[in-house]
């Protein structure tokens, strides 16, 4: 086991020392060469050496150099690294963290970080804390606990009795919705074509006077952190009618929740505080390894009315919280582990100061762009820029230039019926002088196409 740990130890350190020089997309040929690790099972068993041996060879080439500095897709954060090591001794620990008699170090180091978390994003103390995949799953199970808190005012208690006959339930959310959102709502049986549409502005905001009456039976869902603009919907006044009327707010903030975690950002969320329930990806902009999320709640009663399993005899639980009784998994990873490391690491200014870097530097991004003659088609005010070059054509070429090129890795989107290159600064890893050499690939890709000297 320790020579396979330490081969192990040299090969990964390899890999991360490789990411300033490699391709930031893996070639065509590495991508080719992953028939490799496929083929016939073995009938022997193979030698554990070499069984690394051959996913170092043939997949460390063909991997997305997302741990490295010049990726902006996605909005995917790096993995910092303390977390990175965390993330290492939770795989040798192998602690189940659903149950505090299964792992007493895995809840004790979510309990040590729930407070932290909850100080930073100023969401105040008695709010409960859930560790789950991502924010996919936090907007499931935040709007799980809107589902039994609605239903319940009426005596109907959706986890027995399900949704057959269950009253009526509204859901409104902006024209810009997030499809991580929309998918939550399916799965919870509460249809994404059933909800109420806001029209938005040209940053994708709703549009308050547009909003529909609210009443105690709604569910308004807006977001923090567009997630091609950047914006954030006016949460201070849509939380104050939600209040008025009883109804339950839930903030999608996948990524641009953490702005509250910086003294320079916190305004672009002004009132997303004042929300219900909440989700975020720590795998974004807290730089913690694939895959974690967490989702908030105000209302710590209904999250556990939705989320607790009925008793089972070979279940032990805890007098205090386990982590079950918050999020759906019963068995899960430690990933609470990484999300503490980060914590850590950071500090509090550490936190504020990786996201006002990464804001500072998608700013720079946008300057240089437009200093070079493109268009930028939103309000750099976070850490997302849409860069147009021309017509859908010639913009689509050049995202697909630049991914091609190697030097960094951009996505494409279509805003508001506009073809737009797509740039997410969320790393840790990105340097100043990273984002220099990638506004010049950039801008050589797309001059090349457009036709400038």
């Amino acid at each position: 086991m320790r020579q396979l740990l330490e081969s192990t130890l040299a090969r990964a350190t390899r890999y991360l020392e490789d990411l300033q020089t490699r391709r930031v997309f893996p070639s065509a040929e590495a991508v080719a060469d992953l028939t490799e690790l496929g083929g016939a099972l073995p009938e022997p068993p193979e030698p554990s050496e070499q069984v690394l041996e051959r996913l170092d060879r043939f997949g460390s080439p063909a991997t997305t150099a997302t741990a490295g500095p010049r990726y902006f897709g996605f909005v995917t954060g790096g993995a910092l690294p303390a977390t990175l090591a965390a993330n290492w001794m939770a795989g040798a620990w192998d602690q189940m963290s659903g149950l505090k008699v299964a792992s007493p170090v895995a809840v004790a180091l979510e309990q040590a970080t729930i407070p932290w978390l909850l100080d930073v994003l100023g969401l105040g103390s008695r709010t409960a804390v859930g560790f789950v995949t991502g924010a996919t799953m936090a907007n499931f199970t935040g709007i799980a606990a809107a589902r039994h808190a609605v239903l319940a005012r009426h005596g109907w208690h959706v986890g027995k009795q399900g949704l057959f006959g269950a009253p009526e339930m509204r859901v409104v959310v902006g024209d810009e919705v997030h499809v991580s959102l929309l998918k939550a709502l399916s799965l919870l049986g509460l249809g994404r074509d059933r909800v109420e549409r806001v029209p938005v502005d040209a940053q994708g905001r709703m549009r308050v006077e547009s909003m529909p009456r609210l009443d105690a039976d709604t569910l308004v869902c807006i977001q923090a952190g567009n997630v091609n603009s950047g914006a954030f919907d006016p949460a201070q006044e849509i939380c104050a009618a939600a209040r008025e009327a009883g109804a339950w707010v839930h903030v999608d903030g996948a990524f641009g929740l953490w702005a509250l975690a910086s003294p320079q950002r916190a305004h672009l969320a002004r009132g997303v505080a004042d929300a219900d329930s909440w989700a975020a990806d720590a795998h974004k902009w807290l730089n913690v390894p694939y895959d974690s999320g967490l989702v908030f709640c105000r209302h710590p009663e209904h999250l556990m009315s939705a989320m607790s399993a009925q008793d089972a005899a070979y279940l032990i639980t805890s007098a205090d919280r386990d982590p079950t009784d918050l999020v759906p998994e019963m068995s899960r990873r430690a990933r609470g582990i990484e999300i503490w490391a980060a914590m850590r690491s950071l500090g509090r200014s550490g936190l504020a100061e990786l996201i006002e870097r990464n804001c500072r530097q998608a700013a720079r991004f946008a300057e240089g762009l437009e200093a070079a003659g493109y268009e930028i088609l939103n309000e750099v005010e976070l850490n997302q820029v849409m860069v147009s070059f021309g017509d859908g054509d010639i913009t689509d070429a050049v995202t697909a230039g630049v991914q091609e090129d190697g030097t960094c890795w951009c996505g494409g989107t279509v805003w508001q019926g506009r073809s737009a290159m797509r740039i997410s600064v969320s790393s840790w890893a990105t340097t100043d002088a990273d984002v220099e050499r990638s506004l010049e690939c950039i801008i050589r890709v797309a001059d090349g196409l457009v036709g400038y000297p």
